[in-house]
């Protein structure tokens, strides 16, 4: 078996859920997250400086996290769902590793064909009112490697490799036997520089997998 691990936001899909939560409460106070995310996705600030700053600000409904969850469909990445299908098919065992959000996360990985899912959940009220969220470990800096380290040893897999944007997996270069930058949404300077290979779709990726099993 072979391991793969993709992010999210703005690798399977275009949005960073958690900007389009803040959507509803006005631009500015989506202005003060996507400025935020930014920050620690360029690894300019740790994300456990920003996760429960970001969500006291935004105080996500139930309902806003369903609207976000059929967004991400809207706006998946052109080619993923058929390039994880082949993936699939060929023996790669595919999961996602997120910082955002479990509950609009799930219908999306669903529709994807995919059934593992590491991301963070919201606690809601009875009236779906935002109540808290569960410290997981993509919360912080470091917390991606944790959960891969976990996988490799739980499957033990013959090969692994993570997929992502930003600095959060980029960490994941040390604990992974490729790791691919993702700048098909966001380029991040960072990132590019220093990843073993670079994607800008999943084209891309399909290649560099093909070449990464030839050596």
């Amino acid at each position: 078996m072979k391991l793969i691990c993709f992010d999210c936001d703005s690798t399977l899909s275009k949005i960073e859920g958690v900007d389009e939560l803040a959507d509803v409460r006005g631009a500015e106070v989506k202005q003060q997250i996507i400025d935020l995310t930014n920050l620690a996705m360029s690894g300019e600030i740790a994300i456990e400086e920003i996760f429960g700053k970001r969500l006291d600000l935004i105080k996500p409904t139930a309902e806003s996290c369903e609207s976000v969850g059929q967004l991400y469909i809207d706006e998946m990445a052109a080619g993923a769902k058929d390039v994880i299908g082949k993936l699939q098919a060929s023996g790669w065992h595919v999961v996602i590793i997120s910082g955002g959000f479990i509950q609009p996360i799930e219908p999306f990985a669903k529709y994807l064909g995919i059934e593992e899912v590491y991301a963070v959940p919201l606690h809601f009220n009875e009236d779906g009112s935002y109540a808290s969220f569960t410290a997981s470990p993509t919360t912080r800096n470091g917390g991606k490697p944790e959960i891969i380290n976990e996988l490799l040893e739980k499957y033990q897999p013959e090969v692994s490799v993570m997929v992502g944007d930003g600095v959060s997996d980029l960490e994941c270069q040390e604990v992974v036997n490729l790791f691919i930058g993702y700048g098909e949404f966001e380029e991040r300077e960072k990132v590019k520089a220093q990843a073993q290979s670079f994607a800008y779709n999943f084209a891309d990726i399909e290649r560099v997998l093909g070449g990464f099993e030839q050596n």
